[in-house]
């Protein structure tokens, strides 16, 4: 008899943004003449860089040509784009990080979604509280988290991200193994000094942990004094491994690039507590079941490295970041209490009330999407998210109409929270 993982059934049934773009449908098919402003989902709207476009051009020249043509290349990545990476993104910052030790893939999602697979079901695991979902999901699906009980499960250890901490949280009172940190963080924006940042390598090499660093949004970081990479930080090589993405700098969300830092003396524990290098694990893992990023896509991605590239690529960071700008002072203005939108697309903000609620509100009454924060964690339960990612004329239609709408918007979250319609 074939049996089913059941894990998955300790899933909610509806993943976050699939949910969203279920009420979104029904109210585009009620409303089939409104204009839909979409700031939920942290997808780019502006084209891709020339410098880009022209490499892709090219690549695919190539492979028209018998002299030219590649077949499959390493799993690992292309030499010419692991080497560019390497020297940009971390010997330039004063991180000791080589190319065999970067892994080009499809998409951070897809590698950190992977990566718990190098680990036995029993590791303890700590996760922020907002979380990106798919940290705690794929674990879920693993059969490492215990059973849900009021929107968290038992066996995971929740690092609360609240006003009060400001959403900074504390260091685990008891050991854990597996860390999960995101910085710029996704939802809520706030980034992390060096010094806050060696708190956790400490604790990781004290405790013989391991973190898993989600720098996807690096690019947008603009003041010179926070760290783009953990391994800007003395000995964070041991204990760190380090996930990055060309879809929000570059515009790659349709075109899939990303890349995954596994340094050679980063190590893990099998049985005795004999040490395992994690990149060999990782190595195996990705030759197993990954044939690597087309030829084509990878010469984007080495591009964006080009100085054409690299002027663009700060053209498209700048022109999201003035729309960040726009959102929060919007919603500054109305009194409400935000964090990111500075040094991260997302601007995270505390409507102290159910955020489906606002979500519906917003939704029906100006045509504006955002995410609820609910969606994200208890610690969320009455924030959204907005991102930046959208036209700039867009943006400042959304904020308009919101700013408009907003005692109407309130008067309706009054009125369904006085006839329990949540």
């Amino acid at each position: 008899m074939i049996t089913l993982n059941m894990g998955y059934k300790r899933l909610d049934p509806a993943y976050l943004f699939s949910n969203i773009a279920e009420r979104v449908n029904q109210y585009e098919h009620s409303h089939p003449k409104a204009k839909i402003i979409k700031l939920g989902i942290g997808d780019v709207t502006e084209p891709l860089p020339d410098a880009c476009i022209k490499a892709l051009h090219k690549s695919v020249d190539e492979m028209a040509s018998k002299k030219t043509f590649k077949g499959y290349g390493p799993e690992q990545g292309y030499p010419f784009l692991r080497d560019v990476i390497a020297e940009k993104d971390y010997q330039q910052r004063g991180a000791n990080i080589s190319s065999d030790e970067i892994f080009v893939s499809d998409g951070t999602k897809c590698d950190i979604a992977n990566f718990q697979e190098l680990f036995s079901n029993d590791i303890k695991i700590a996760v922020m509280d907002p979380v990106y979902p798919v940290y705690i999901d794929t674990n879920v699906m693993a059969g490492r988290t215990g059973v849900s009980y009021l929107g968290r499960f038992s066996s995971i250890t929740y690092l609360e991200c609240t006003p009060e901490n400001n959403y900074m949280p504390d260091l685990p009172t008891s050991p854990v193994d597996l860390i999960y940190l995101c910085y710029p963080n996704n939802p809520t924006g706030q980034i992390i000094t060096k010094k806050e940042l060696e708190k956790w390598v400490q604790y990781a090499h004290e405790n013989q942990a391991l973190i898993l660093y989600d720098a996807a949004y690096e690019s947008f970081i603009q003041d010179p004094e926070l760290p783009h990479s953990i391994y800007e930080i003395p000995d964070a090589r041991r204990v760190a491994v380090e996930f990055r993405s060309f879809s929000k700098s570059a515009g790659f969300t349709g075109l899939r690039c990303a890349y995954t830092v596994v340094p050679d003396n980063c190590r893990a524990y099998g049985v005795n507590e004999s040490s395992y290098t994690l990149r060999s694990f990782w190595n195996r893992r990705q030759t197993t079941k990954f044939n690597g990023v087309s030829y084509p896509v990878q010469c984007a991605a080495h591009a964006v490295y080009s100085d054409e590239g690299q002027s663009q690529v700060k053209s498209l960071i700048d022109y999201y970041l003035k729309n960040a700008a726009v959102i929060r002072e919007a919603f500054l203005s109305m009194g409400y209490q935000c964090t990111g939108g500075d040094n991260s697309p997302y601007i995270w903000i505390n409507v102290k009330t159910d955020s489906w609620t606002f979500f519906d509100s917003l939704l029906n009454k100006t045509g504006v999407v955002c995410t609820p924060g609910i969606g994200f964690g208890n610690c969320g339960k009455t924030f959204i998210r907005i991102s930046a990612f959208n036209d700039y004329h867009a943006v400042l239609e959304a904020v308009e109409r919101i700013k408009q709408s907003h005692d109407i918007i309130l008067e309706d979250i009054e009125y369904q929270s006085k006839n329990k319609t949540y």
